[in-house]
């Protein structure tokens, strides 16, 4: 069933509203097509409003506003959500209208008029108007029998906004970037972090009072959409397995205005981000990511899929990544300055390299945008019905057996290549039983209920950082070596606090304590020093003599009983010296 609900429109214009109360000019009636609905219930407009000439029956009783009707018992808002006004503010009464049910009985003595291609006079749109903020006339009802129905703003619905007036909310996001609350939660955090300075050498302490002379102008730019922001320092850092990771050093302004953008484009895309997706997410960790592989595979699942793309950050298709930012983000001015970002050069050598591709490392909004872009393969992945987990770009598949993995890994490489131009490393990648694939720095074991383990390659990750320590330790005394370990070793504790043996602690807390003794060896260097200090920790005179001149290297005399007894534990702990495995211990008994 079909019907139209009727209103009298009259338009804004003070000399249109004077002549059709006189009545010389004929009034008009603007009606919707509708399908009716039962009491209660909400009816679907199907076309755009249309002017009648007054006295044309209408079957269908209601009352009608800009953008949606109200039937009896149900207040349909509009299907865009709600829209606010950039420019004049429109109020309820200049918004609504009252009609009566019985209106489409009453004729009045009119004669046609005639409208617009489209049913509205020049220079008068109608477009959807804000939900909130509106309100029912005072003494508004589904009946009213025989009485005419008086429109607010003298007989005349008040319409004096156009489409350029209003705007939703995911339109206007710039002025949210550079509001102050906003804008103060970035400075805090690019301060907390700290940081190198980018290609200005301005240091963080420095934000502070160039903001104070400069904030004003910045502010103004970037609301005009003329801000450039300037280009990064690449920087060049060693991967643990050769090769070199490229980083975008930006400046600290541009550090700032990044965090701020990040803050509030992370409030619109990480609430549907899969929850698979563990990486640079408030709220997830690389441990929640560990412990969900771990139950994949208890669950039976014990074939891995692991997919290690090729130089992902470099990479980055910046036309794909844009065409998903748009997606959420209306904003053009916020659209330009991701981006002139994701563009902005490079600075080496002392000249500036432009950038086609990629969104490298170092910035604040560089992991947000690369979530962004590895959202479509989870998206895949769920589609799919997978069981996988991804940090970042490092994305692990638990599959049952290896021929389904290999599957997998082919359907996969060929979405990231045709979908999102991206390439996987068939070097680094494999279909492999978890315990021989290391994820985020951990391994498990092949038990039923496998257990977490640190990767070998993370064990001497440590180690050689250990030795870069103690082999600057020339010229320092013993308790210095132990000061500039103990952040080291604390921090490697703690990521691997979940290993589930002791073992791996006690065998390092051993092999430190042989390192620190080879130093002290060596430090003692004459044979009368080293006899000396060894009577000082309780070897009597003969045996200290004899041990001293036996000819062999500083690494095989730190391994002796002789030191190991006299140079123990507690000796390295009263010099402050972390031991890895009681602190384990103290932290599986606290969790």
């Amino acid at each position: 069933m079909e019907g139209t609900i009727s209103r009298t429109a009259r338009v804004s214009v003070a000399r249109r509203n004077l002549k059709e109360a006189e009545g010389k000019i004929p009034a008009r009636r603007t009606e919707i097509a509708y399908k009716a609905a039962t009491t209660g219930q909400a009816g679907t407009c199907l076309i755009k409003p249309n002017i009648h000439p007054e006295g044309v029956e209408v079957d269908a009783a209601g009352k009608w506003e800009e953008g949606h009707a109200n039937y009896p018992g149900k207040f349909c808002r509009p299907a865009l959500g709600e829209i606010r006004s950039r420019g004049a503010e429109i109020t309820a009464s200049s918004c609504s209208a009252e009609c009566s049910r019985n209106h489409s009985s009453r004729s009045d003595q009119t004669t046609k008029g005639g409208t617009g291609n489209d049913g509205k006079e020049p220079g008068i749109s109608m477009m959807t108007g804000a939900a909130g903020g509106r309100a029912e006339m005072p003494g508004a009802t589904p009946e009213l029998s025989g009485r005419k129905p008086q429109l607010a703003g003298d007989g005349a619905a008040n319409i004096t906004g156009t489409t350029d007036n209003f705007i939703p909310e995911v339109e206007r996001l710039m002025e949210a970037i550079v509001s102050r609350g906003n804008m103060k939660a970035a400075y805090s955090r690019v301060v907390g972090n700290k940081g190198a300075p980018g290609v200005d050498n301005m240091p963080v302490t420095e934000l502070k009072g160039y903001l104070q002379g400069h904030w004003p102008r910045i502010k103004e730019e970037l609301l005009a959409g003329k801000y450039l922001p300037q280009p990064a320092r690449k920087v060049e850092i060693p991967k643990p397995d050769g090769g070199k990771r490229m980083l975008g050093i930006p400046t600290v302004l541009d550090r700032l205005i990044q965090q701020a953008v990040n803050q509030v484009l992370g409030a619109l895309f990480i609430p549907d981000f899969s929850k698979h997706s563990y990486g640079y997410i408030p709220g997830r960790s690389t441990h929640q990511a560990i412990k969900a592989a771990r139950n994949y595979v208890a669950e039976g699942r014990r074939w891995t899929v692991d997919i290690d793309l090729e130089k992902f950050f470099d990479r980055v298709n910046h036309d794909i990544l844009m065409s998903l930012v748009k997606r959420k983000v209306k904003d053009p001015l916020v659209l330009k300055l991701i981006g002139s970002y994701l563009k902005a050069g490079m600075f080496v050598g002392g000249l500036v390299s432009p950038r086609q591709e990629g969104t490298p490392q170092g910035s604040p909004l560089s992991p947000l945008l690369s979530n962004i872009m590895l959202d479509e393969l989870d998206k895949e992945l769920e589609k799919r019905g997978h069981a996988f987990c991804r940090y970042a770009d490092d994305c692990n598949i638990y599959v049952a057996t290896k021929a389904s993995g290999e599957r997998v890994m082919a359907s996969i490489t060929g979405f990231l290549s045709e979908q999102l131009k991206l390439t996987v490393n068939q070097a680094k990648s494999a279909v492999d039983r978890p315990w021989h694939r290391i994820f985020l720095g951990y391994s498990m074991n092949w038990y039923p209920r496998p257990r977490l383990r640190a990767g070998a390659k993370t064990v001497a990750k440590l180690k050689a950082n250990v030795r870069k320590i103690c082999r600057v330790g020339k010229g320092r005394s013993i308790k210095q070596v132990i000061e500039d370990l103990n952040p080291k070793l604390r921090g490697w504790l703690n990521y691997f606090r979940y290993v589930e043996s002791d073992y791996l602690f006690k065998e390092l807390d051993g092999w430190l304590r042989r390192k620190l003794r080879r130093i002290l060896w060596k430090q003692w260097k004459r044979t009368y020093t080293r006899a000396k200090n060894l009577i000082k920790l309780g070897l009597s005179r003969n045996a200290a003599w004899r041990f001293v001149r036996k000819q062999r290297g500083p690494w095989a005399m730190s391994g002796t009983n002789v030191m190991n007894r006299h140079l123990n534990t507690t000796y390295f702990e009263k010099l402050g010296l972390v031991s890895l495995q009681n602190q384990y211990l103290r932290l599986q008994r606290v969790s």
